[in-house]
């Protein structure tokens, strides 16, 4: 049986906390998952939640998603669309649940005007390349990501008070 796809909802946040852990896993990152299914409820589904989950559904089981949202781009003064997380699980793969979720969001970015669909992958993520990129992606190498969390995000937001008013 092939999968459905369809928005996230509510009640399937534990099924994506339980995707999230095992893209962690795959990732070597899992001790690095913080969240809990009430806090994916919050962000996901409350009012104003500016994140979004497509899910793949077999047999009355999640067995994919993406997590995504919007961001902007200045140079072209138009939203982008961002995929926080792609994940099928293991067995899934090959069936074109990936290309499907991903086709989705590239839907979704038309129908929103976007200017740009874009993700990150870990260098060494060598499947996940391949994939990306026969489907047409082209990896941006000329930027660098960086990233404020636990403390250093703490002692900057600390100086917010200092300096210039707003």
């Amino acid at each position: 049986m092939s999968a459905v796809l369809r928005a996230a909802r509510r009640e399937d946040a534990a099924e994506l906390l339980r995707l999230i852990r095992e893209l962690a896993r795959y990732e070597k990152a899992e001790d690095q998952v913080e969240t809990d299914a009430a806090q994916l409820a919050s962000t996901l589904f409350d009012p104003g939640a500016t994140a979004h989950a497509i899910v793949a559904e077999q047999d009355g089981r999640l067995v994919g998603m993406a997590i995504y949202f919007f961001n902007y781009s200045t140079w072209q003064g138009r939203n982008g669309l961002y995929l926080e997380d792609l994940f099928v699980e293991p067995e899934q793969r090959g069936a074109g649940i990936g290309k499907s979720l991903l086709a989705r969001l590239a839907a979704i970015a038309v129908e929103r005007d976007c200017g740009r669909f874009e993700w990150s992958v870990l260098d060494w993520n060598t499947p996940a390349i391949q994939f990306y990129e026969s489907l047409g992606a082209q990896a941006q190498s000329e930027w660098v990501r960086y990233r404020l969390e636990g403390e250093a995000l703490q002692a900057l937001a600390r100086t917010a008070s200092q300096g210039v008013s707003e």
